[in-house]
């Protein structure tokens, strides 16, 4: 793969903390710097709930990818959410996501999980473009919702 995803460790923190702010900016997500760090942290350190992969070199990511984790009886086991992902605008439009997001499911269900799944604004025409290539399906049966705690 040209996109090599690394598993994301404590150690590559300081990396991902302007990627993730980038991201941020870019969708309207108003977080503080140490919120960002709270949110990403346990999942470097291993907490079993997710896990964040760069994408590129580690000294110098062109991106991220957080998946997070958790049980379907619909799907029958372990699935997963891809929370965020971010290629840095530079390097756009060269296949990279298409890539991250058709090998990193691969991986995935080798290690057992049985569905992956992302959300996508509505008006975000180019992402769904993006996400049918890597085949994820819409379920138009379904509405995403949520209750912030």
């Amino acid at each position: 793969m040209s996109a090599a995803l690394h598993l994301a460790k404590p150690e590559h923190l300081s990396a991902l903390l302007p990627l993730v702010a980038a991201f941020h900016a870019e969708e309207g997500i108003e977080r503080t710097d140490a919120a960002r760090e709270a949110a990403i942290a346990p999942l470097l350190e291993g907490i079993p709930y997710g896990a964040v992969y760069i994408i590129g070199p580690t000294r110098a990511p062109i991106g991220y990818i957080v998946v997070t984790f958790s049980w379907s009886v619909e799907f029958g086991g372990m699935d997963s959410f891809v929370d965020e992902i971010y290629i840095r605008p530079a390097v756009r439009g060269r296949g990279i996501a298409t890539e991250v997001l058709t090998e990193l499911p691969k991986t995935l269900a080798e290690a057992g999980i049985k569905a992956i799944h992302l959300e996508v604004d509505r008006e975000n025409e180019q992402a769904q473009r993006l996400y049918a290539r890597a085949r994820f399906k819409p379920r138009l049966k379904y509405v995403l919702m949520s209750k912030e705690l």
